[in-house]
């Protein structure tokens, strides 16, 4: 059915967005301003954008400290919920609840932080069962990230019984979400983090135990002593260099970060003696198929259990620029949702 007239009035209207440009071909400045649905990137599905969230990979676009938007300009936000009105897909109808995280959002593509969203209807997700707009963002590509990441890791054979899981970058978004989603599944979880006062914080959504990785005895050896049943891994760098060589034989490790660095230090052997897996996690590169997956998992087996308390903040469009370097200092514990209307 065609969109109605209706339509055609308010959103020809000037609407809310924020929008990442590039001044001078070098810095970048990102600013809340007025757009229309002309400004915005190609797509068969409108979207009234409800809620948004802030993820790092949002505060590395915004600021120009990654180098995350391959053009200029364009609405930053990797993803965001809301109600469909307007489609010329028939997969999706004027009407429906849907989400879309990743898919190129404030990358290639017009991204969430706006009150109207335009994108390919292969990049929407319905919304699953039991899932509102403001629960799918308390989540987010931060929770979708965590969630993939578990998947992966049981379609690889991982349970419980293989030992504890391992999850750094505990107090992030997705080591938040990992921790509660593990400890829902049955699996001990040991956060590793630098906040000395996270303790109370992680072990509320789940986790047995709580270490201060820069305490560690990495070691040098191609093979450490065996201590973790797998590991999600979101720093990169050295932790998970050890990670592989203290992961118990055919443990897996999710690989999804690289805030601690690219590089990865370690051999063979944990691989061919050990059998472990390294599995990397890409929630931008994922199937419609796979994605719808994954959200129907987050409202089934894998439902949080503590999302109220990873949410600790709730902002207007307005308010995002505040945030933003908390993110780049590593300061942020939990998850920000962005109200959108």
């Amino acid at each position: 059915m065609p969109p109605s007239q209706d339509w055609f009035r308010s959103i020809n209207n000037p609407f809310k967005a924020f929008r990442i440009h590039s001044e001078d071909g070098r810095r970048v400045e990102a600013r809340l301003e007025e757009i229309t649905l002309d400004d915005l990137g190609d797509g068969e599905v409108v979207i009234r954008g409800a809620y948004s969230s802030i993820n790092y990979k949002d505060a590395l676009a915004a600021t120009g400290a990654g180098r995350i938007l391959r053009r200029f300009p364009l609405v930053g936000g990797v993803d965001v919920a809301g109600t469909v009105i307007s489609s010329t897909d028939p997969r999706v109808a004027e009407g429906d609840e849907v989400i879309v995280n990743g898919c190129g959002l404030s990358e290639t593509h017009d991204g969430g932080f706006a009150e109207y969203v335009r994108v390919p209807g292969e990049w929407t997700t319905p919304m699953p069962a039991g899932v509102d707009a403001r629960m799918a963002m308390g989540l987010g590509t931060a929770g979708f990230t965590a969630a993939l990441a578990i998947h992966r890791m049981e379609q690889n054979d991982q349970v419980p019984e293989l030992g504890p899981i391992v999850v750094n970058g505990a107090t992030g978004g997705v080591g938040s979400v990992a921790i509660d989603l593990l400890s829902q599944r049955g699996y001990e979880v040991t956060a590793l983090t630098s906040k000395t006062t996270a303790t109370e914080y992680l072990k509320g959504l789940g986790a047995t135990e709580v270490l201060n990785f820069k305490e560690l005895e990495l070691g040098e050896r191609p093979l450490e002593k065996v201590i973790w049943g797998g590991a999600i891994d979101n720093l990169g760098g050295d932790i998970l260099g050890w990670f592989t060589r203290t992961t118990k034989p055919n443990g897996n490790i999710a690989s999804i970060g690289l805030a601690a660095g690219i590089d990865l230090s370690t051999t063979v052997m944990p691989f061919i003696l050990r059998g472990i897996s390294l599995l990397g996690i890409n929630s931008v590169e994922v199937s419609r198929e796979l994605r719808i997956a994954v959200w129907n998992r987050i409202a089934g087996d894998l439902a949080p259990a503590h999302l109220d308390q990873i949410v600790n903040r709730e902002i207007e469009l307005a308010d995002l620029s505040r945030y933003f370097s908390d993110y780049i200092d590593g300061t942020v514990m939990g998850r920000t949702i962005v109200r959108l209307s």
